[in-house]
């Protein structure tokens, strides 16, 4: 995990694994080799509509109804580049219509992004955030994070960290933000 500027010690020792659901905490974070954290109650939910790599323009209201994942991610981070196969096969499994996997790249130029993405055969929807104006707004500082919004547009809790999207964990962390079967 890439931290710029965190605290080692007693920080980490205190985050404790949450469910997405905002419920009791779970195992220790350490030993799940990622952070969970519910979004700050009373805290506004940023808006985010942004233009892809290819072109379309993504709003955050127009996903209402499915969840989200807005992963936040850099190709020289070596975490990122790990958990992005298993990001892509979950987004696969789910479908586009329960389930859409944002990938906001941090600070790359459209270039290298572009370039990084066709190497490693990434399909999932590609955020240029050049600047770094929407980790700042969503509160990013740990490379990769990834922002847990549920099919009815409420942020649930901010993952910090490298995650097997299609272990067990992760399963515990999705489940509760699809939308329900009919």
């Amino acid at each position: 995990m890439h931290i710029p500027g965190l605290r080692q010690g007693l920080t980490a020792v205190l985050l404790l694994a949450i469910s997405a659901s905002g419920g009791a905490a779970a195992e220790p974070a350490a030993s799940a080799g990622f952070y969970v954290t519910p979004w700050p109650a009373g805290r506004a939910v940023p808006q985010l509509v942004v233009t892809g790599l290819d072109g379309k323009v993504w709003n955050l209201k127009d996903l209402r109804g499915r969840a989200v994942l807005l992963n936040f991610w850099a190709s020289w981070c070596e975490p990122c580049r790990a958990e992005m196969p298993s990001l892509q096969a979950l987004a696969q499994l789910e479908g586009d219509m329960r389930l859409v996997v944002l990938a906001v790249n941090f600070k790359e130029s459209s270039t290298a992004i572009a370039r990084y993405a066709q190497a490693v055969q990434l399909q999932l929807p590609v955020l240029p955030d050049l600047q770094g104006t929407l980790a700042r707004q969503w509160g990013v500082s740990v490379y990769p994070s990834t922002i847990l919004i549920g099919a009815d547009g409420r942020v649930r809790s901010t993952v910090r960290g490298e995650v097997d999207w299609m272990g067990s964990a992760a399963q515990r962390l999705v489940e509760p933000l699809l939308p329900k079967s009919p």
